[in-house]
């Protein structure tokens, strides 16, 4: 039993785009492929330049919220990112003001400000991956690169009495573990 595969299938999406002109100088726009994925590129290069992304994970406008910005007070507008949606202002290179999208929740992660055992300077917050899972960081980042996966509790190590200890769920309930990636001990 043999069968033909008929390989225009796979590259008739190539060709939909391939009409559509080039707002620079009305060459046609070709789906190229980059390092960061597929684009448009005009079929003119290199005397013309344009590019498109067909992606938009580069912090496009979903929506203008009409709030001012706190730092220079151009409109706020909702972004969508690389690493989900945040909120920056429309004033955007010239101001970087960012927030997060997610409301301050006072009943998860720290309670209180805990202070970085490695940099003794910062404070470890609360993040996300941008898979979504959440881990605790020194907001002294870059200098400080310190960060644990579950939540920090204040206390010492009994047995090499490193400043802080995690919260680590497992079968039994709750038990505390020594924070450092060296020791790990389990407090009783």
């Amino acid at each position: 039993m043999s069968s033909k595969i008929d390989h225009q299938l796979f590259s008739a999406h190539e060709h939909a785009l391939e009409h559509e002109p080039c707002p620079q100088c009305s060459g046609e726009l070709h789906i190229k492929h980059g390092k960061h994925g597929p684009f448009l590129g005009c079929n003119q290069y290199p005397s013309c330049d344009y590019i498109k992304p067909l992606h938009q994970n580069d912090g496009h406008i979903v929506k203008e919220l009409g709030v001012p910005c706190p730092e220079c007070g151009s409109e706020l507008v909702l972004r969508q990112g690389r690493y989900g949606m945040f909120i920056g202002c429309s004033g955007y290179p010239s101001c970087h003001y960012i927030q997060s999208t997610e409301a301050e929740k006072p009943e998860s992660g720290p309670q209180q400000k805990i202070t970085c055992p490695e940099c003794k300077k910062g404070h470890l917050v609360e993040r996300k991956t941008r898979f979504g899972k959440t881990f605790y960081a020194c907001d002294n980042y870059p200098k400080c690169k310190f960060a644990v996966n579950s939540p920090p509790i204040i206390g010492e190590c009994e047995k090499c009495h490193f400043p802080l200890l995690i919260e680590k769920k497992v079968a039994s309930g709750v038990k505390l573990q020594c924070a450092d990636r060296k020791c790990h001990h389990n407090q009783p």
